[in-house]
């Protein structure tokens, strides 16, 4: 099991812990931000955090991995491989979370959400949300990093491999704002500036 200065020092060594002022998907805004594709672009790091997370659901009955698209694909692929059971993901369609690419949810089927980055939970929730209108169910959800600041409720177990405190901010509160410092948004469902 990989410890959480391992994952920190991963994460360092491949400069894919950024500091500046960033727009995050959840519209907050953050002095730091956790660029993962930096860290899962080497297939060998991907295996090891995907593996150090799955070893985290070993004790439950999974039987599908899904992911939303499209921080949280690569990692859910990893920890799908590692417990060998089947992959799926959803992507936002209309603003919405959906399935699409011919993937489907059996109603019963037991799932776990793997993503990237804990902040809100909102992408969780919404891909949650996909996995119960299907009537099927999710038995826990995971990251690599936990970069919220306060726990998240999900209503089922949430394991990650790093807790990080990274304070964020509303834009009407955020320092870096009222000193003027422009921004940038680099997650996928932000459009560069």
């Amino acid at each position: 099991m990989i410890t959480p200065q391992a994952v920190l020092e991963i994460f360092q060594n491949n400069n894919a812990l950024l500091k500046g002022h960033f727009l995050l998907s959840s519209g907050l805004h953050s002095e730091r931000y956790l660029q993962c594709a930096l860290v899962l672009q080497h297939p060998k790091l991907a295996k090891k955090l995907g593996q150090s997370l799955a070893e985290k659901f070993k004790i439950s009955s999974i039987d599908t991995v899904i992911s939303p698209a499209l921080g949280g694909l690569i990692i859910g692929y990893e920890v799908a491989k590692a417990l060998g059971v089947r992959f799926i993901f959803t992507e936002r369609q209309d603003g919405q979370m959906t399935l699409r690419r011919g993937f489907s949810i059996t109603p019963g089927e037991k799932l776990i959400v793997i993503e990237d980055v804990f902040t809100t939970g909102g992408s969780t929730k919404e891909v949650m949300a996909t996995v119960e209108q299907a009537g099927a169910k999710v038995v826990g959800v995971g990251a690599i990093i936990n970069r919220s600041e306060k726990e998240i409720s999900f209503g089922v177990p949430s394991q990650y491999l790093l807790p990080l405190q990274v304070k964020t901010f509303e834009p009407a509160q955020c320092p870096l704002c009222k000193e003027g410092l422009p921004f940038f948004k680099p997650g996928s469902r932000n459009k560069a500036t």
